[in-house]
């Protein structure tokens, strides 16, 4: 079944164009206040899934790899990093000996919430932005 769209119109293509803009900018910004605190951002996205996914029961390996989108041996590389680092620590899992929880060391925890707030920060800023974007598609 093919579906049938309305046609884009020229201010469409403007508004999708600056939409993308600005997704691209907040990109930046976040991969600099990472990179500032001394992560990549991929790290800095491991740490946030890792709080924000984990509030119930803390992250497996492969539950951050599908939150980073990432293959699990891939994700198995961040992991050890992370941890070297000191900022995550694998865990047990209690229900299930095989399986290993991620959880944020006191200096993960630290790092994130600075980062967490400068991210808050700038997407309060850009609240109006998108909204005005987003209502002209």
């Amino acid at each position: 079944m093919t579906q049938r769209h309305a046609p884009v119109s020229a201010a469409d293509y403007a508004a999708l164009a600056d939409f993308r803009q600005t997704l691209r900018q907040f990109l930046h910004f976040s991969a600099e206040a990472a990179r500032e605190e001394g992560l990549s951002a991929e790290q800095h996205q491991a740490l946030l899934a890792i709080k924000g996914f984990g509030v119930k029961s803390p992250l497996s390996v492969g539950e951050l790899a599908m939150r980073l989108d990432r293959k699990p041996h891939t994700t198995v590389g961040l992991v050890d990093r992370l941890v070297k680092a000191g900022l995550i620590k694998r865990a047990p899992d209690p229900d299930d000996g095989r399986r290993v929880r991620l959880v944020l060391t006191k200096a993960g925890e630290q790092r994130l919430e600075k980062l967490s707030a400068a991210h808050r920060d700038e997407l309060r800023r850009l609240r109006p932005v998108l909204a005005g974007l987003l209502a002209r598609l």
